[in-house]
């Protein structure tokens, strides 16, 4: 996700209704480093979750394409550092869906990785707290669905 300049922000919050600004600055109090991407993600891209959900999508291929896969070590530590930016990312939207889709990719690409994580119960780990925190934001949706999503769910296991 491309965060926007300070500028193209103020741009933006010019065009929208007071009542709107005093919302999105509530919202934005809640957080503190990660600001500007939240205010990004509020004014440009909350209107068009699945852009948001296939930016985010490629950004984590790409840092999945990067893991140094000599030692189990690194690529636990990189897997966590994915899960973080994955998580804030789920934060911003807060959205069951793109807690699922995101947490469904992360999975997917794990297995398609060709990373031996059954060697590594903390990876192991790491991959089934995911499996609980989809299962968890699947039970929260639609009936419709949930039927879809438990479907994908499936396959991982």
């Amino acid at each position: 996700m491309k965060t926007a300049t300070i500028n193209e922000l103020k741009l933006e919050l010019a065009a929208v209704p007071t009542a709107q600004v005093v919302d999105l600055c509530l919202k934005l109090a809640r957080f503190k480093k990660e600001n500007k991407e939240l205010l990004t993600y509020l004014l440009f891209e909350a209107s068009d979750e699945q852009a948001y959900i296939n930016s985010i999508k490629s950004e984590t291929k790409i840092l999945f394409d990067e893991i140094n896969t000599s030692s189990l070590y690194f690529v636990k530590k990189s897997l966590r550092k994915i899960l973080r930016l994955l998580n804030k990312f789920i934060r911003y939207s807060g959205k069951a869906e793109t807690e699922v889709n995101l947490l469904l990719f992360f999975c997917h690409t794990l297995n398609q990785s060709g990373i031996p994580f059954e060697t590594s119960q903390i990876i192991v780990n790491m991959r089934q707290n995911q499996i609980k925190k989809i299962t968890k934001a699947i039970a929260s949706m639609h009936e419709d669905l949930q039927y879809e999503y438990k479907k994908e769910l499936d396959l991982l296991s």
